[in-house]
């Protein structure tokens, strides 16, 4: 309202009382994806050393998900996509497989936007009903772990590991580059929620561990947030 001189608000606010005009409506509504932007990390740079180093987190960051926004924003534009008001989510579920440039930088910035929040230097544990999910579901939480690890060490290429919930269960996949269990009509599935991601591409991991995806994915768990995978996984 400090922005309104005096005038405009009066007149402004008659209109709205009148039915004519929402008092929202004075202001600029930005679609959400109207332009998506770079979240910011919850945690410095260095904090996940020494399992991951700050210099690849910052290039990862600052860089390589910062790259895929701004391709993101720059390919919407003139888009039938531009300007609906969808959540990144909701983008992902609708895009056909031929949205290329949408596909790849869109699906960079949810997988990265998920991967950060995925990843603290707080050691935690995972909550007791997500624990007996993963227990029911594996055996054992250390079956699920080498299981996830198998399928990371599997993956050909460039691409990332999830752990999704489907039709109740639990279940762990790959998809290649940056696509992702939200893409319905790319993976044919649908209804697949991600609980877990673990990013795979050479960049996530190869100034510290050169070759050595192994090592990178062994001290995944050392980072992982249990407790954002276990408030995922509860509200499903």
């Amino acid at each position: 309202l400090l922005c309104m001189n005096k005038r405009t608000f009066l007149k402004t606010s008659l209109l709205a009382s009148a039915g004519l005009v929402s008092l929202s409506s004075a202001w600029p509504q930005v679609s959400i994806n109207e332009e998506f932007t770079l979240p910011k990390l919850d945690f410095d740079y260095k904090a996940l050393e020494p399992h991951i180093d700050s210099a690849t987190m910052e290039i990862h960051h600052s860089k390589h998900h910062a790259s895929y926004v701004k391709k993101l924003n720059e390919a919407l534009q003139g888009s039938p996509y531009k300007n609906k008001g969808l959540s990144i989510e909701a983008l992902l579920q609708k895009l056909p497989a031929e949205e290329t440039a949408i596909r790849n930088n869109g699906g960079g910035h949810y997988n990265h936007s998920l991967f950060w929040k995925l990843l603290s230097p707080t050691p935690s544990e995972p909550s007791t009903e997500f624990l007996a999910a993963l227990k029911n579901q594996f055996g054992s939480l250390e079956t699920f772990q080498e299981q996830f690890q198998k399928a990371a060490l599997s993956h050909f290429g460039s691409g990332w590991v999830w752990l999704v919930l489907s039709k109740g269960r639990l279940e762990i996949l790959s998809t290649a580059n940056q696509d992702n269990p939200l893409m319905e009509k790319i993976l044919g599935r649908k209804k697949l929620k991600p609980i877990l991601a673990l990013d795979v591409w050479e960049h996530a991991y190869y100034l510290k561990y050169q070759n050595k995806r192994v090592d990178y994915v062994s001290v995944f768990w050392k980072v992982l947030n249990w407790q954002e995978a276990s408030r995922l996984y509860i509200q499903k």
